[in-house]
């Protein structure tokens, strides 16, 4: 076999394992050691499997995974975002399907201080789904709102995808944070609508509230979400200003999310330790995966199958709309059994090459690739988001109403995408900014 054919037996042995449910690291770290071991000895690939977890750890911008991952942690337990829904619901009740669309704005907040979507939909579901059951909402609507709000999580910063994709594909973290607000509101812009228009045409989805609110209460709502009000601008504010890089903008968001919940009081060391817990064993995860996807790229680099697919799609000569379709129905494909930093780092080194060699913008990509993965996580038969809501929700609600319930809102993900691809300036406009 040549090196190249080695390289695509390594892909499909590969796939092969992932199908079969090895989990994802293991696959990608075991699949590449044999190919190297194959490819330049048993010596070489020894040393690969001792050099690449450490030379990719030690990369510097990789300490902000923790950081923020530890900062969505402890305003989760801390109880700092729960504001977030009150203040929303007081404000927006009056609407068609205020309780739902106040999820979504309180999705839309609490992702600016979690960058999971998986998180942001476990929060909301906890919070707002009560609330809309007890108004006597549809059940598939106040589910799959929820469910499909919590995609924003990776779109609006801090984005844990993001972060990775920039240390890996070499574009500014900082660059793609502000390309990702663009598609974030417009996400939530959309979600909206798909509520208010459903309830207008169909009003027994969402019975209006009854609560009727004074100027008073609704202030006294606002002031509840000062913590995240805070986080925001400390965190944003010194990002987008200059004062500290990405990197430092994760230590800083830690630090001053558990000064925060120290302050009200909601911080407990029982909580500061589950919020220390979760985020060792999500970092470590993301870790493991993500030394896999570099040692791959050292076994496709070494075989030459990525460049020989690169000049294959480059001899085709194939229309840059065609490719993109191509490379859309990959990603909804892969969301659907992948989660979404498996599906990205498993895909990067193979794709990689040929965008670059097609001409595409990276951080345009970046985003877009953002929004394919948060679009696996509510697709069925495996999405993230609709599972980890059947467990906040148990036995109440069927697994099909949930998934019944985003297939509204995975509609208008559809024409994100599109809007996306057709104005680029969505994603960019911001970034081009700060240059």
């Amino acid at each position: 076999m040549t090196p190249a054919e080695i390289g695509y037996a390594g892909i499909a042995i590969l796939l092969v394992l992932i199908l079969l449910r090895i989990p994802i690291g293991l696959s990608l770290i075991l699949v590449s050691f044999s190919g190297l071991w194959i490819l330049v000895g048993e010596s070489a690939a020894w040393g690969s499997l001792g050099l690449i977890p450490y030379s990719f750890a030690a990369h510097w911008q990789l300490s902000s995974v923790p950081m923020f991952v530890l900062m969505g942690f402890v305003c989760f337990h801390a109880g700092l975002t729960k504001g977030l829904f009150d203040a929303a619901r007081l404000w927006l009740a009056k609407l068609p399907g205020g309780l739902a669309i106040a999820g979504v704005f309180g999705a839309t907040g609490f992702a600016a201080v979690t960058g999971s979507s998986l998180a942001c939909s476990a929060a909301m579901g906890r919070i707002a789904i009560p609330e809309m059951m007890k108004s006597r909402y549809d059940a598939a609507l106040a589910t799959g709102s929820v469910a499909a709000a919590g995609t924003i999580g990776a779109l609006i910063p801090p984005s844990i995808l993001l972060i990775l994709y920039g240390i890996i594909a070499q574009v500014p973290v900082g660059a793609l944070f502000l390309g990702g607000v663009g598609v974030g509101v417009l996400t939530a812009a959309a979600y909206v609508s798909v509520i208010m228009i459903r309830v207008i045409l169909n009003p027994d989805l969402a019975p209006r509230a009854h609560e009727d609110a004074g100027w008073g209460e609704r202030l006294r709502a606002l002031a509840d979400i000062w913590p995240v009000l805070l986080l925001m601008i400390g965190v944003f504010g010194g990002l987008f200003s200059g004062v500290f890089t990405p990197t430092e903008a994760g230590a800083v968001g830690a630090s001053l999310s558990v000064i925060i919940a120290f302050v009200k009081r909601t911080l407990t060391w029982k909580r500061m330790w589950d919020s220390l817990y979760e985020t060792l064993m999500v970092s470590a995860s993301i870790f493991i995966i993500a030394i896999g996807a570099n040692m791959l790229t050292r076994f496709i680099a070494f075989s030459g199958s990525g460049d020989a697919l690169a000049d294959l799609v480059s001899n085709l000569e194939a229309n840059r709309y065609v490719l993109l379709l191509g490379i859309t129905v990959v990603y909804l494909l892969l969301g659907m059994f992948l989660d979404p930093i498996g599906a990205m780092l498993l895909t990067l080194p193979i794709l990689l090459p040929i965008l670059k060699d097609t001409g595409y913008d990276l951080l345009w990509f970046g985003v877009l690739l953002a929004k394919y993965l948060e679009i696996g996580m509510i697709t069925p038969p495996i999405g993230l988001n609709v599972f980890v809501l059947k467990g906040v929700v148990g036995d109440k609600i069927a697994l099909s109403t949930i998934f019944r319930g985003v297939l509204w809102f995975l509609l208008a993900d559809l024409f994100i995408v599109l809007a996306v691809i057709v104005f680029p300036e969505i994603i960019t406009f911001l970034p081009s900014l700060l240059k």
